[in-house]
């Protein structure tokens, strides 16, 4: 396969912009005497902080070409963007001009964080801001093999093949990856809609995982090359281009719109990237019949919170991925989720799905087209972003060669 035409893009924790196009707000500043430079931000911090703005530097050191002394520059407070007239700063800032000698004027500061080094080159041309590059460690971050390039194509074929065929309307697909031996865990489509769910979804729930068909889950990317060679992209650009509207995560409100009489089997819930979880999870259930969902150490030596987050062995045994395997191998430990794994969609998925993969402890999110409607990687929210969150992924986007764009 010829991933040559295929590109694999980082999609930031933050919007991007051209260095010399960021967004940037007006603030008042001034020159100060360095003698009044402790005194003036320790006042400033208390009366004007700048909550918003915790990448911008609050003092710029210029040094004068003619005295080769230092000049002290001060941010005051923010600016209204309206407004130029300096009789505008809050009271409690206008209390420090007298004292302190001070001569406001309006400049700019650049509105968000740096997330590359040109952006960051860029914003210290207006005025210095910090500049803190990703400290976590994930494969891709930097770029990709060669190796690993194909290895992502090959995938993300397997996922478009799946959303484009058994389908009468298009669907869209997830296959969840463990990247360390390039093995499919989980494999499902969208089951929101009659026409996607072949199957009783009570029943689904409750069947047990050798009747789904384990094959089906669990493949190495050497099975799954041959059947996903032959996939020409040109002969799915009909169905890609056709009606949108059956894809969950484009459209979350679509099934209400739908007709539902009590036979018909639908779920608004079940998008393609939770039934995947679900299915992952049943895969654990049944490799590890008698492990429960608590995680104690097994010695004094193991705490229960590293024991959750290493990942299992990778033996021969584990490569055959079978329940026997597992049982027979007590080094062989149940997976916490499903930490270390990468998912590859065919659509961004939407913030439901989104936030469902950060609870699963995912790695690495692949898709190929952007949500422009629901998005919640990139094209309307960056959850990938919130700091608040107890877990964080890359994301990717996957670059399909020239017109495989719906």
């Amino acid at each position: 396969m010829d991933s040559d035409a295929w590109e694999v893009i980082h999609i930031p924790d933050k919007p991007t912009f051209l260095p010399e196009l960021q967004p940037t707000l007006k603030v008042y500043a001034s020159v100060i005497k360095p003698k009044f430079a402790n005194t003036i931000v320790r006042q400033l911090c208390k009366v004007a902080p700048l909550e918003d703005l915790r990448h911008v530097k609050r003092v710029r050191k210029k040094i004068l070409p003619d005295h080769g002394e230092p000049q002290l520059t001060v941010i005051l407070c923010l600016a209204l963007e309206d407004n130029d007239h300096l009789n505008d700063m809050p009271p409690d800032v206008q209390e420090l001009v007298d004292p302190y000698e001070l001569s406001p004027f309006i400049t700019q500061v650049c509105k968000y964080a740096a997330v590359s080094k040109e952006e960051w080159e860029e914003q210290c041309k207006l005025w210095p801001t910090s500049f803190h590059p990703p400290t976590y460690n994930i494969e891709g971050i930097g770029g990709f093999s060669e190796e690993d390039t194909q290895s992502i194509c090959k995938f993300m074929r397997v996922a478009i093949d799946l959303a484009v065929s058994g389908h009468y309307h298009l669907v869209n697909a997830a296959v969840i990856v463990d990247p360390s031996v390039r093995r499919i865990i989980a494999s499902e489509t969208d089951q929101v809609y009659p026409l996607s769910a072949s199957v009783d979804m009570a029943s689904v729930e409750t069947m047990p995982f050798k009747e789904r068909g384990e094959s089906n889950h669990c493949q190495s990317i050497d099975r799954v090359t041959n059947a996903s060679s032959e996939i020409c992209l040109n002969g799915i650009l009909e169905k890609l281009n056709s009606s949108l509207s059956t894809v969950a995560c484009l459209n979350p409100w679509q099934w209400s719109l739908q007709s539902h009489d009590s036979e018909s089997q639908w779920h608004p819930l079940r998008h393609a990237s939770i039934v995947a979880i679900e299915s992952s999870s049943a895969r654990d259930r049944y490799l590890f019949p008698n492990t429960t969902d608590s995680f104690q150490p097994s010695n004094a030596d193991c705490p229960a919170k590293k024991q959750k987050t290493n990942s299992h062995s990778h033996s021969p045994e584990v490569q055959n991925d079978s329940r026997e395997a597992a049982l027979r191998d007590p080094s062989i430990e149940k997976p916490y989720l499903c930490t270390g794994y990468d998912i590859f969609l065919v659509w961004e998925p939407c913030t439901m799905c989104a936030m469902a993969l950060v609870h699963q402890r995912i790695k690495r999110i692949f898709y190929a087209f952007p949500n422009p409607i629901a998005g919640g990687l990139g094209s309307v929210h960056r959850l990938q972003g919130e700091k608040s969150l107890n877990h964080h992924y890359a994301v990717f986007r996957v670059l399909l060669p020239e017109g495989s764009k719906p």
